[in-house]
């Protein structure tokens, strides 16, 4: 079973998530909380595999509760699926940064809800391109570019160079895989390589990796 915490403000969200998760044969709703300090004290209590974390919440927000839930480096610690209405969400980019595994937007379909949680679950990274190209065009745009290509450029191999500036782009394994005419898998193995051999934590952590390190610029399309 895959366990989940939903976090945001709105009785009539959390409880509308709640009957769309429960209603699946793999997945268990273990906790309610209606700030980001109450998803991060219930997360320590129930141990979620996912939080689905709302951005805007009073008292503290789920950005700083994603930051202090990824920044727990034991084995426990959830991953964040962050909920968004993101055409209001300047905080978004900073989700990204804090270690958010991916963004799920408040208006998509009911759906998509539980293959978003399984998704994340299995360590996979929700990161729609419609989200990516817009976020990395406005807020990413504001970090400065690098004079000189990335010193971690030289760990990769050619064919990991392309696959990391598609993935900046918010191309999905299956669109790579198009683009390059190769499986899936081959692309997953890439991928696995990539964060590997640079040491993150997940695809999203290099996008912010790419985009702030000058490896790719904002408008970039290859």
């Amino acid at each position: 079973m895959i366990r989940v915490l939903i976090a945001d403000d709105e009785a009539l969200v959390r409880g509308g998530f709640r009957m769309i998760l429960e209603g699946q044969d793999d997945i268990e709703v273990v906790a309610e909380a209606t700030d980001g300090s109450e998803a991060v004290e219930l997360t320590r209590q129930s141990t979620p595999d996912v939080v689905l974390m709302d951005i805007r919440m009073p008292g503290m927000s789920g950005l700083e509760a994603t930051r202090r839930l990824v920044a727990d480096s034991s084995d426990e610690a959830p991953r964040v699926l962050i909920l968004t209405t993101f055409d209001l969400d300047e905080y978004v980019y900073e989700a990204m940064r804090a270690g958010a595994s991916g963004f799920l937007l408040k208006s998509a379909p009911a759906g998509e809800l539980a293959g978003a949680v399984r998704a994340v679950a299995s360590g996979d990274v929700l990161l729609a391109p419609a989200i990516t190209k817009r976020l990395i065009e406005e807020f990413v745009s504001k970090s400065p570019p690098g004079q000189e290509a990335p010193p971690f450029v030289d760990l990769l191999t050619d064919r990991e160079r392309e696959v990391l500036l598609m993935v900046a782009r918010g191309l999905s394994n299956a669109e790579i895989a198009a683009e390059l005419v190769v499986s899936d898998a081959t692309v997953k193995t890439h991928v696995n390589r990539i964060l590997g051999k640079l040491g993150l934590r997940d695809r999203v952590q290099a996008v912010v990796l790419a985009y702030e390190s000058g490896f790719v610029t904002p408008g970039a399309t290859s």
